[in-house]
């Protein structure tokens, strides 16, 4: 296959209008964003080498099989981000259940959390794993906010991000330090938790975080970084890392979403950035909205997209990074 070094990319940026990028210092895609699917691919795509690509479309978790056969994994999941973990146990974030769950091999169900200090969550949106086997989720809450019950202290609606041990206690880490939190992905050493802050409404926050960890699985609260800010179009949404420890981070828009998401110029697609933060390269999805990816493939060098009910898929020159 032939590497396309990633100014054939960014040439493609620029004639889309898209935003003012430096050259990566190496070919970091290999193919331009080729469609899969039409539809059943919203959100949440995680590879399974068996499985193949689940993803949560139409409130099921959908199938996309070695193959490239559809069905249905899980009907009415009402799912969001999806995880396996270390042992083919997928973790899903149960958004319309306003929980977190594990399908164990046998196929039973186990719920991981539905409530912290006796409140329900809002919205549990995606997911990430250490490599002590912590899960950590983050909790926003989208559209209407009279069933919310998460409050801090003095009243104040609390959209976090929370950590469930390997015990079952969990934790709440980030409170009011960003302000809807959406995407997570931590490092493998365990060193930076990655937060995509992304409030569509009016005057919300749309960038993306970095935050220092503690050994314990809380985070820094005061190393709080800024590596990217979307301005007011629509902000990040998922991310992973690939093995070298750049960052895919999925966010941006085609069209506007007026009032509260303008889109100047086309932005929606994959987003890189250095392990310094820097931003190196960008892939145009011309399909919004761009709202997660996931490695995979045989070679974990397929990067497949999720956007607005679309599957996508991008061939990489560096493999995904995967749990230890």
């Amino acid at each position: 296959m032939k590497i396309y070094p990633s100014k054939t990319l960014l040439v493609l940026v620029s004639l889309l209008g898209g935003p003012n990028i430096g050259l990566a210092e190496h070919a970091i895609f290999a193919t331009t964003p080729e469609l899969v699917l039409r539809s059943g691919a919203g959100e949440g795509p995680a590879w399974h080498p068996t499985l193949g690509l689940l993803t949560s479309g139409d409130g099921n978790i959908n199938r996309f099989d070695l193959a490239q056969q559809t069905s249905v994994f899980r009907k009415n999941a009402g799912s969001n981000g999806l995880l396996f973990d270390r042992v083919g146990r997928l973790i899903v974030c149960e958004n319309r259940n306003r929980r977190i769950t594990r399908v164990n091999q046998n196929g039973s169900i186990t719920v991981l959390a539905n409530s912290y200090k006796g409140c329900k969550f809002n919205q549990p949106n995606d997911l990430t794993m250490d490599s002590k086997d912590r899960i950590y989720f983050s909790d926003p809450q989208y559209g209407a906010r009279t069933e919310m019950e998460m409050r801090d202290l003095d009243g104040k609606y609390v959209e976090g991000v929370y950590r469930i041990d390997p015990d079952g206690t969990v934790a709440r880490i980030i409170t009011h330090q960003v302000d809807r939190p959406n995407g997570l992905i931590i490092t493998q050493d365990d060193r930076y938790l990655f937060v995509a802050d992304n409030n569509n409404s009016s005057g919300g926050s749309r960038k993306l975080w970095r935050f220092s960890m503690n050994a314990d699985g809380t985070v820094k609260p005061k190393t709080q970084t800024l590596i990217h800010d979307w301005g007011t179009t629509r902000g990040p949404d998922g991310m992973k890392l690939d093995q070298e420890g750049r960052l895919y981070v999925a966010a941006g828009l085609n069209r506007p979403n007026l009032p509260q998401e303008t889109a100047v110029q086309p932005t929606a697609g994959i987003y890189v950035f250095s392990p310094g933060g820097k931003l190196l390269t960008f892939a145009p999805i011309p399909r919004d909205e761009t709202t997660n990816c996931a490695f995979g493939g045989t070679d974990g060098k397929t990067l497949f997209v999720t956007a607005g009910g679309t599957l996508w898929k991008i061939r990489t020159a560096c493999p995904g990074l995967r749990l230890p």
